[in-house]
């Protein structure tokens, strides 16, 4: 019997930490409701879109499927953002088609290697390959010298400051295959997914923006057997490697609340 966890914190995060073997982890998500209002019915629609989708792209947005997004200035706009996501096991690549920005005004263009949300950053500066400044790109650094962009997990933004009315850009996103997803940050409150991290030293997570209850049906870690859920308090003692389950509601792990450490192994049947 698998073990199950009704997690009702608005941010669930479940952080593998990996030393070195293949690691694997499956999980069930379940939820009866869609608290998160910015993955909302707008988005849901653009979903079934056409194969090449193309609309206007808003101050503040979210994208979850390919596309082309143009975004003009009708009068000054300072604080914009686009959050973009992919499926859990997908890259996302930013190409830049045009742009006519005025960067020596104080206009940028930039483009973050994951998301920033309140202050807080997924991945976090812990789980992250890269220092926190060489997650960002500019454009008004680098120019159309660098016309594409590709995050290290599922999700990325675009940061933007345009003050001239009828200036902007043209991005197209695509989404490319990733086959070991290490972090991830569901779009859905529910669905089966499985990581698999092959023999690297590295943490990972798997984020997901609602309250839900976890299933999770088949937990590998290295050569240990068994499964114990311990006091989170007490970790696992550096036994190995272990998953940890936080809750909280920012997006950065290393700012959760620990819910629950597996430290074994374990196969069997889900609930």
């Amino acid at each position: 019997m698998s073990p199950s966890f009704k997690l009702q914190c608005h941010f669930i995060l479940i952080l593998m930490a990996l030393r070195g073997e293949s690691r694997y982890l499956e999980l069930r998500e379940a939820a009866d409701h869609d608290p998160l209002r910015f993955l909302g019915a707008n988005l849901k629609r653009e979903l079934a879109g056409e194969p090449l989708y193309r609309r206007a792209l808003r101050c503040l947005d979210m994208l979850s499927l390919p596309g082309q997004f143009t975004f003009t200035a009708d009068r000054p706009q300072l604080h914009c953002a686009a959050f973009l996501i992919g499926e859990p096991e997908e890259f996302v690549t930013i190409h830049y088609d045009l742009v006519s920005i005025d960067c020596q005004g104080g206009d940028f263009l930039k483009v973050f290697d994951g998301w920033i949300l309140k202050g807080e950053k997924f991945p976090s500066s812990q789980d992250h390959p890269l220092p926190t400044t060489e997650r960002y790109i500019d454009f008004c650094d680098s120019g159309l010298s660098r016309r594409s962009i590709r995050s290290s997990q599922n999700v990325a933004m675009i940061f933007f400051r345009v003050r001239q009315p009828g200036n902007g850009f043209t991005v197209t996103i695509k989404t490319d295959p990733n086959l070991f997803p290490c972090n991830v940050i569901s779009q859905t409150p529910n669905g089966r997914f499985t990581l698999v991290v092959p023999h690297l030293h590295r943490n990972c997570s798997f984020s997901i923006i609602y309250p839900v209850v976890i299933k999770i049906s088949d937990l590998t870690l290295g050569h240990l057997h068994g499964l114990q859920s311990k006091n989170p308090s007490a970790g696992c003692g550096g036994i190995g490697d272990f998953v940890e389950l936080l809750g909280g509601t920012g997006l950065d792990p290393s700012k959760m609340m620990p819910l629950a450490d597996l430290c074994y192994s374990f196969h069997g049947p889900e609930l």
